[in-house]
């Protein structure tokens, strides 16, 4: 019989496993703060479990995160690193440090099928979804990774080793923090893959992130950002509504088409409409747009004024303008900054909240779009992403 992994149930499933087990709820309670709180990976060191239910566990269940195949760490502190999930596939997680807070960029597929023109992700192509414990364990390693390296992990049992998978070097972590205070306070679903096409693993992980006996990560500081998966934004509405952002990049649908081809299925009314819906129960009163600059193509003073056009008094948002980061299969180049803060003017002139998004860790490929890892495509992304520039009219 195959070990089950446990970082791969949210607490409510952990407490369905004990019961199967013949163990009381609360079992779970413990067994899940060691996890997660305290990155044990032991059974034989969580004192306080019975040793019936430690010796139950060692024969039936494993908690292992993914094995690290390479850690770079960029000039600005950010690090990146690369998972192996097997089958010839790796993923990348990108750590950003800041003075304020520490943030964990989280991959949720190896690849992905969505193929935004201006991504690096896309262009690998599509090779499957991860599991839940995949994502969770991105997070797990992460966090308890760094604590270690900080001397932040007061709760670790005597003895006990961190998660597997060796690390090098020490980031630069902003602001001071006491000993056992989390390193990473949010989480966002921005690395490889579309999160909202792989709704089934994303949910449990994004619960455990959330749950007080996990990482006790706020709604407001866990963002899913999508490609925009309509019927997907309105299930997790639903089921565990977090922050979002949205990849918008163009201002009308014949634009959208070209760099997000998800906009053929669900073009920008339908998109509009679904995040009216889910600011109901988001925890923030906005949505986030996210608005990828490139040179000629989405980055005009007319196209920041269809934008405005398109968003004011429809649905209240935050406007973050990023800067392209060029590979050479794109095809595309970066709006130079000039441009780029005329365009923010237009937007701040008409009420929109306008950030331009800070590029952090682009020495070691770990900005956005960069992510690539290593992808045994499915989808003969090298046939299918080979197009036309772009026509911005």
């Amino acid at each position: 019989m195959n070990a089950v992994n446990l970082l791969g149930f949210d607490l409510q499933g952990l407490a369905a496993y004990c019961e199967q087990l013949g163990e009381k709820k609360f079992r779970a309670t413990q067994l899940f703060r060691w996890i997660h709180q305290k990155g044990a990976s032991d059974f034989a060191q969580m004192s306080d479990l019975a040793k019936s239910l430690r010796d139950k566990l060692a024969g039936r269940a494993v908690i292992h995160g993914l094995p690290v195949i390479s850690e770079h760490v960029s000039a600005d502190g950010t690090i990146k690193w690369l998972f192996d999930v097997g089958g010839g596939n790796a993923v990348e997680s990108v750590f950003i440090p800041e003075d304020d807070r520490g943030t964990l960029c989280v991959s949720s597929q190896a690849g992905c099928a969505v193929g935004c023109r201006f991504c690096s992700t896309g262009h690998q192509g599509f090779s499957r979804n991860l599991e839940t414990w995949e994502i969770t364990a991105q997070l797990w390693f992460a966090e308890h990774a760094l604590r270690q390296r900080l001397n932040r992990s007061p709760g670790r049992p005597k003895g006990d080793s961190p998660p597997s998978g060796g690390v090098v070097g020490t980031p630069a972590t902003g602001g001071s923090r006491s000993s056992g205070e989390r390193v990473i306070s949010n989480v966002v679903m921005m690395g490889m893959g579309e999160p909202l096409q792989n709704y089934d693993n994303l949910v449990p992980a994004l619960k455990t992130m959330l749950d007080d006996h996990g990482y006790g990560l706020s709604r407001r500081r866990v963002t899913v950002s999508t490609s925009g998966v309509v019927p997907m934004i309105d299930r997790l509405r639903e089921d565990c509504p977090v922050a979002l952002a949205v990849s918008l990049h163009a201002p009308t649908d014949a634009l959208r088409d070209q760099l997000v081809p998800l906009n053929k299925k669900y073009p920008i009314d339908e998109l509009l409409a679904a995040c009216q819906r889910y600011l109901a129960a988001a925890p923030r009163d906005f949505i986030t747009f996210e608005y990828c600059m490139l040179d000629g193509a989405n980055d005009s003073l007319e196209q920041a004024a269809e934008l405005v056009r398109l968003v004011k008094g429809r649905v209240p948002c935050k406007l973050n303008l990023i800067p392209f980061n060029p590979f050479p299969a794109s095809g595309l180049t970066r709006s130079p900054k000039a441009r780029v803060q005329a365009f923010a003017e237009v937007l701040l002139e008409a009420g929109i909240v306008t950030t331009v998004r800070k590029t952090r860790g682009d020495d070691i490929d770990a900005a956005c779009g960069q992510l690539a890892g290593e992808v045994q495509d499915r989808t003969r992304a090298h046939v299918r992403m080979v197009r036309a520039p772009v026509n911005p009219s």
